[in-house]
């Protein structure tokens, strides 16, 4: 009696560790690690090593610009976090200096999208036309503005 259960008890803890063995090695980055994601694209488009190599060139050169961007983008999150608790606590809102913000965050907004484009346009065309469908599909929306296509 005692083999049977010892049998049935490796039996499922030898499933519990195939079963979590194979999500952990199924899930995708965890971080906003630039190494991870680029090899993430480089599995999953099937990227040569001089192709991964020319797009991970690309994305470095353009990082400095999107981290600023980001950091702007934290910023206004912030303005407006800002704009919120006066306009909450106190009823009151300064309509000239909140026209002034959505302005700014209007600027910050298409900078943020023109970069974006600018880095998949510059990345797509690397890639063969297999690739690149494969890879456009999977951004989807972010690759349009106002409904059309930057890369046509």
């Amino acid at each position: 009696m005692k083999r049977i259960l010892f049998t049935i008890l490796l039996g499922l803890v030898s499933g519990v560790l195939a079963h979590v063995g194979w999500f952990m090695s199924q899930r995708p980055c965890s971080t906003n690690n630039l190494d991870c994601q680029l090899d993430w694209m480089k599995t999953e488009l099937k990227l040569s090593d001089e192709q991964f190599a020319r797009i991970k060139t690309i994305h470095e050169q353009s990082s400095p610009r999107l981290l600023a961007l980001a950091a702007q983008v934290v910023h206004m999150r912030d303005e407006y976090d800002a704009f919120e608790r006066e306009r909450t606590t106190s009823g009151q809102v300064d309509f000239i200096e909140f026209a002034h913000f959505v302005e700014q965050r209007r600027v910050v907004d298409r900078e943020c999208l023109t970069s974006t484009q600018q880095l998949v346009a510059d990345a797509s065309r690397v890639m063969t036309t297999q690739q690149r469908e494969r890879y456009l599909g999977l951004l989807g929306p972010v690759l349009t503005a106002d409904g059309r296509s930057f890369l046509n």
